[in-house]
């Protein structure tokens, strides 16, 4: 999990630097770039460390503004860290330690650094060195690491705990004509937990491919009682021949989620499947209405979409993902589907569900007409994969079905995109999510060059190896670039990706 390097010295101390994976974030100085095992021998005698010298690439140092280092005793992970000495940042910055005294055994020190206010342009940073000065028996000793190392730079859209809001989860990004970026997620008021609650949809939008980004604005509100009368889980689509942005969530008019649905199709009896759209680039949103009783069957408990994004088809159909939990037993058995409107979202019609027990989807156009569809499975360890060529009337279970794209039952993102290979603009299918079949850790993005028939693991990138909330959304954002948007623990975090960091 952790790149390292070691340098041994006998029975002096020894250093092993450490690159976990995970982005510099614009709004912390606390998110640690490098770890540091220094290993003091128990035949040793205590060592001095009297200062951190760091070397940074010289295309990254002038935008970077203070390094700190902490210290977490004989913890390897970074928890309740202590500050030991910061500095700023040059291409060459030295921090003095206080002479901190190491006993024999294991200590962990952490490097961090913050980017300056402004230079959001950076996507990815270079760190050339790092050497330790010590002190052993009064003699002077530099423990030295010499291997460059890239990290990404990513932009924190949502912090939990700003703007009143406690948590922010479920993303959506769509690009505009225009090259807009808009993202949408959940506003999570009081606390972490799904609906019903106190939840809007809320909104944030770039025009300048992800560098920078406008204030929060709510999209989604469906008015008082709040705490019972919650909107969320969005999913996002562009129709590419209106320039209209919609947006689909699931309201819950007091208990009206997945336990307290019944069958019916009125908002007193089920969730709802409600909408908004903007005509504008995202500037002003339609009132949100129900589509509930166009797409949904009377004797299922509950019928929502995706989360994540939507598509437009070839022909200009739009199509979401969606989940119906079917008349078993309550709260009924989930299946996955689509939904899509052949008429710009003036009417829409539901496909059949695809497999029992699945239910968080997304779904591609790979060839005109034929749509693929990559679903959490909640029989865990694996996600399963479906195609239809008649708009879900019916399904065929592909090869990939359960067994290639590990998943600890959670969302995952899917989509294509026309990307640059070379000098060859190509199709290219990309798929993020945590790859782990038990926990949600290792925010992944992975490239099939075949519309999906293969994925070769040379072409996939590790973005976060961090525990999250596990929940993405990949955004096409030039023809050399893409953008992940994806949950932490209750914050939204987005990167800029070069596309020949994953396809190699």
């Amino acid at each position: 999990m952790f790149p390292s390097v070691v340098l041994a010295f006998n029975q002096n101390p020894s250093l092993i630097v450490e690159t976990p994976a995970y982005p510099v974030f614009n709004l912390s100085n606390q998110e640690p770039v490098f770890r540091l095992k220094v290993m003091v021998p128990v035949a040793s005698s205590s060592v001095q460390v009297d200062s951190f010298k760091m070397v940074f690439g010289n295309t990254t140092w002038s935008n970077l503004d203070k390094a700190t280092v902490f210290y977490t005793a004989d913890e390897p992970e970074f928890v309740k860290p202590v500050e030991i000495t910061s500095v700023s940042v040059r291409k060459a910055s030295t921090a003095g330690a206080a002479a901190i005294s190491l006993k024999p055994g294991i200590h962990y020190f952490w490097v961090s650094v913050s980017v300056k206010p402004g230079k959001t342009h950076m996507d990815s940073m270079v760190m050339q060195s790092c050497n330790l000065n010590v002190r052993v028996n009064q003699m002077q000793r530099i423990l030295s690491w010499r291997k460059p190392s890239k990290r990404m730079v990513g932009q924190v859209l949502a912090k939990g705990g700003q703007d009143s809001v406690h948590t922010f989860r479920i993303p959506g990004i769509v690009a505009t004509s225009k090259g807009t970026l808009i993202a949408v997620y959940d506003f999570r008021y009081r606390n972490a937990t799904d609906l019903p609650g106190d939840i809007d949809v809320g909104m944030r939008k770039s025009t300048d491919g992800g560098r920078s980004w406008q204030p929060h604005k709510v999209i989604m509100d469906m008015g008082e009682p709040h705490r019972d009368n919650g909107v969320g889980d969005p999913a996002i689509l562009y129709d590419t021949s209106t320039n209209t942005i919609w947006v689909a969530a699931l309201w819950s008019k007091g208990n009206r989620s997945i336990a307290g649905s019944v069958p019916g199709l009125s908002p007193d009896s089920t969730g709802q499947i409600v909408l908004t759209y903007s005509k504008d680039d995202g500037e002003t949103w339609a009132k949100p209405f129900s589509i509930t009783a166009q797409v949904k069957q009377p004797k299922w408990h509950i019928y929502f979409v995706g989360p994540g994004a939507g598509i437009t088809m070839k022909d200009g159909t739009l199509v979401f993902a969606t989940q119906y939990w079917d008349e078993s037993a309550k709260p009924g058995i989930p299946h996955s589907s689509i939904i899509y409107s052949k008429d710009h979202g003036k009417t829409w019609q539901s496909g059949t569900g695809v497999k029992s027990n699945t239910n968080e989807a997304q779904v591609i156009e790979t060839i005109p007409g034929t749509l693929m569809i990559n679903m959490r499975d909640n029989r865990g360890q694996y996600r399963s994969v479906a195609t239809t060529t008649d708009m879900g009337k019916t399904w065929t279970i592909h090869p990939h079905s359960y067994n290639t794209f590990k998943d600890p039952v959670c969302m995952a993102s899917f989509t294509k995109l026309e990307l640059k290979l070379g000098n060859k603009l190509t199709p290219v299918v990309l798929f993020s999510n945590v790859e782990d079949s038990y926990s949600r850790v290792k925010m992944t993005i992975k490239a099939s060059t075949d519309l999906g028939e293969t994925w070769l693991e040379k072409n996939k990138l590790l973005i976060d190896e961090r525990r999250s909330y596990g929940y993405s959304c990949i955004v096409g954002i030039d023809q050399n670039t893409v953008g992940v948007l994806y949950e932490g623990r209750g914050d939204m975090y987005f990167v800029r990706i070069p596309i020949q960091d994953i396809i190699k």
